[in-house]
């Protein structure tokens, strides 16, 4: 599942972990990164020491893992994760879905937590990249799924992802217990204490807090990526 910052992924990952079937990883290729680009991210020194920065073993970890008794694999990960040193044939080995966010609520979300971004920051470059890849090499739209739909009427939104990947829909996707998980990435303490106290998607609520006028111009580029994606969108 690709997405940028601040898209519910986290939540989403709960719902899917919550499957019996099921188990997931918490953005893997974080700590490649980080140690490449040395971004200054929250708990960068020990995520870099602490997890994978070899990114062929990520691949062959997002490739070959298996756990008894569970048959899908679900992948949290951040688009703007995938460095371009990263091959991409590996991608045909997985099934690629696509989770986007209105460019102007994930802007206000993104500076409760960080400093302004930049427009590879957001993500949505690399999402547009990814996306289009993906559609060329498999002569198919792969699926996408807006977080406003999710949060408005998961049911819904998640039983066409499930018939689309051609899984049966769980009313277990739609609630989970509270806290930590020990799946969740070292990252957690700092992005996560908010999704840690849910039991479930949130009602959906539009921001409250208005965008700063020189982020104008960044909400524009991410607004033509998302709405390219928009048109796609599981409905």
């Amino acid at each position: 599942m690709w997405c940028g910052p601040r898209n519910i992924s986290t939540a989403l990952m709960r719902a899917w972990e919550n499957r019996p079937d099921t188990f997931v990883v918490d953005e893997p290729l974080y700590a490649v990164y980080l140690a490449t680009t040395r971004a200054d991210h929250p708990l960068r020194e020990e995520i870099v020491q602490r997890c994978e920065t070899d990114w062929r073993a990520v691949v062959r970890s997002l490739t070959q893992d298996t756990r008894p008794g569970r048959t899908i694999y679900y992948q949290k990960q951040m688009s703007h994760h995938f460095l371009p040193q990263i091959e991409r044939g590996w991608l045909a080995d997985v099934t690629n879905c696509f989770l986007i966010r209105e460019p102007r609520e994930m802007l206000v979300s993104y500076l409760k937590k960080m400093p302004v971004p930049s427009f590879a920051d957001t993500g949505y470059p690399q999402l547009q990249d990814l996306f289009r890849h993906v559609r060329q090499f498999t002569g198919q739209t792969p699926p996408v799924i807006d977080s406003r739909d999710v949060l408005t009427n998961p049911g819904r939104t998640l039983g066409l992802l499930c018939e689309t990947l051609g899984v049966p829909f769980t009313e277990a996707m739609l609630q989970w217990p509270p806290g930590p998980r020990e799946s969740d990435g070292l990252w957690a303490a700092h992005w996560y204490p908010e999704v840690e106290q849910t039991t479930g998607f949130g009602a959906y609520r539009p921001p409250t807090t208005k965008l700063p006028p020189e982020l104008d111009g960044r909400y524009q580029q991410c607004r033509e990526v998302y709405e390219e994606l928009y048109e796609h969108r599981l409905r």
